[in-house]
């Protein structure tokens, strides 16, 4: 059983746990005429969240916003939305179709699952649409190779796509019984950070409260990896490079990956090396 607590829907892209990069990245992305954002990740990991986020930045009177969903989780004032139903032939593909003829601005695809959706979602972004939606891969680089191996072409891909944020849900330390947590260094060089920092690190850990009902963790916050398609990366996709190349170009030109971004979250003192380590991983 999936329980949405529509009342306590966080729907501010600040207090959804970017850092101050990743989010001028995200505005840059969703405020763009046309092109591609997709947001990756496991099931239960936010992705829903941090659309309707998007979509509630830009929900302004005179833009029409049309998605496709399955299902629906919530519902927006002035935004169309589908609620997909393959029983009766209404899938992502066709709601897809039928959007463009309507002319929208913006297109929320819930779920790119097969090679129809993706194609049309691409042509979409090709042609004047900005379109928002959600794959399931374990990083962002893979998420170009999936495209790709669904049969789309690599000129369309790196012709359309804009951004790619893979996220993650981490536990946040209950703040009532937060305390200080004495790790050795050999234990935080191994989780990843550098041995030169590795020993001015603090880490906190919850000990347990009635408050967290006895469990050191009191809400969630998402860990993101945000990869902008720039120049040098839209180049290694026209040749076909590998994911853990794609990722170290991306990684060159600054972007921070699971395990930093959730590394940096130990350091601010929000969530523990032990949370870290089971939501994220590292090549």
């Amino acid at each position: 059983m999936r329980l949405l607590d529509k009342s306590n829907l966080q729907l501010e892209l600040p207090k959804l746990g970017f850092d101050e990069k990743q989010l001028m990245d995200f505005y840059d992305a969703i405020e763009k005429p046309y092109g591609m954002m997709l947001v990756t990740g496991p099931t239960g990991s936010g992705k829903t969240t941090t659309l309707y986020s998007a979509l509630s930045h830009l929900n302004k009177p005179g833009v029409n916003i049309m998605t496709a969903e399955d299902p629906v989780e919530y519902n927006f004032f002035g935004i169309n939305q589908v609620h997909i139903r393959e029983d009766i032939g209404l899938n992502f593909a066709t709601a897809l179709r039928s959007f463009l003829r309507q002319d929208p601005d913006i297109i929320l695809v819930g779920e790119i699952r097969d090679f129809e959706t993706a194609e049309i979602a691409i042509k979409a972004a090709l042609t004047g649409h900005l379109v928002l939606s959600t794959l399931h891969t374990n990083d962002a680089p893979s998420t170009i190779t999936r495209l790709i191996n669904m049969g789309i072409e690599p000129i369309m891909v790196s012709s359309s796509v804009i951004l790619i944020v893979a996220q993650r849900l981490a536990r946040k330390i209950c703040q009532n019984c937060k305390e200080e947590d004495q790790l050795s260094e050999t234990t935080l060089i191994r989780a990843g950070f550098p041995s030169d920092k590795a020993q001015d690190v603090k880490c906190y850990i919850g000990k347990g409260c009635p408050e967290c009902n006895n469990t050191g963790y009191r809400g969630r916050i998402a860990v993101h990896e945000i990869m902008p398609i720039r120049d040098e990366v839209k180049e290694l996709i026209l040749q076909g490079t590998s994911a853990a190349d794609i990722k170290k170009e991306a990684v060159r030109l600054g972007m921070s990956t699971l395990r930093q971004s959730g590394l940096r979250k130990v350091m601010e003192g929000i969530t523990t090396i032990e949370e870290i380590l089971r939501v994220t991983f590292e090549d």
